[in-house]
């Protein structure tokens, strides 16, 4: 084996005492910040045993604000997902007056703060905003109600499909769908047998960010929603609720069902690039043929 190679495998040619410094700052740092905590919000929920536990999840008001948190998830993530294709394929496939905007606009709930969009809902849609005195006049309901706490959602997890999804589109060309085109598919045929596949792994990686954020947001939902136990209360405002009341034990326990459907995502995170890297060996090992193109085409 060459020198080079040698040092390529190595990556690095720092002292080993380097290397495991730096290893050992980012173990400690998970373990404070990040391990430590989650093992704290199972030990207190669990503090009073399974029963007290099981019966903290079993109370009305938190099978509301878990059936609140996936219906909110399950009605944001498709919207964002058909903005998200959407949007990635202007900004990636073409170009057009405002493109930039476009994308500012993509990025926009990242720099805007969670309360800041919560508020901007109640001055469009609240009792005295620009459409509230019409929304009361025809007994339409979006803020303190599920539709603005929906709303609310998608703003906030707007950018994360699309922002998956633009740099991989632009990478990738136009080359396979203008062949497609060529060959007499139209763009349906061309976007579910060409483009698709190609982003299928940016596509779930997106909708996986997404429902992570739709299931925990806070600040957003905390403004529009309107707290109203057992109707507007989402988890992590039950959460809020609970802990404000004293009810440590049935907190931790909503939280630490929060927890869990975050690790959850986490492990399917973990699935999905495990996939997508031995899918892409499994390619770099085969000859390239153009099947997607003709499939599309015939």
């Amino acid at each position: 084996m060459s020198t080079t190679n040698r040092s390529a495998r190595k990556g690095t040619t720092e002292a080993a005492w380097v290397r495991y410094t730096l290893i050992g700052v980012a173990l400690v740092f998970m373990l404070l910040f990040l391990v430590l905590p989650l093992a704290a919000v199972f030990t207190e929920a669990m503090r009073k045993g399974l029963d007290a536990y099981l019966e903290a999840l079993k109370d009305p008001d938190a099978w509301s604000a878990i059936r609140l948190t996936l219906l909110t998830a399950a009605v944001a993530v498709p919207l964002n997902l058909v903005f998200g294709v959407s949007a990635a394929w202007a900004i990636a496939k073409y170009e057009f007056w405002g493109k930039s905007f476009l994308t500012t606009l993509v990025d926009l709930p990242f720099s805007v703060s969670p309360v800041v969009a919560g508020l901007i809902y109640v001055l469009v849609f609240g009792a005295q905003g620009w459409f509230g005195p019409w929304l009361a006049a025809h007994d339409i309901k979006i803020v303190f109600a599920v539709p603005g706490i929906i709303l609310a959602t998608v703003f906030v997890t707007v950018p994360f499909i699309a922002r998956e999804l633009i740099p991989l589109m632009q990478s990738q060309g136009n080359d396979e769908e203008q062949a497609a085109i060529v060959l007499g598919a139209t763009g349906w045929q061309t976007f579910w047998h060409v483009t698709l596949p190609n982003i299928k792994w940016g596509l779930i990686y997106g909708v996986i960010l997404c429902n992570a954020r739709a299931m925990g947001e806070f600040g957003a939902v905390s403004v529009v929603s309107g707290h109203i136990r057992g109707q507007t209360n989402t988890m992590p405002l039950h959460v809020e609720i609970l802990y404000n009341e004293y009810q440590s034990v049935a907190a931790f326990a909503v939280a630490s069902l929060l927890a869990l459907l975050a690790l959850v995502t986490l492990l399917i995170k973990q699935v999905v690039e495990w996939q997508h890297k031995r899918e892409t060996e499994t390619l770099s090992n085969l000859s390239p043929e153009p099947t997607a193109i003709l499939k599309a085409a015939s």
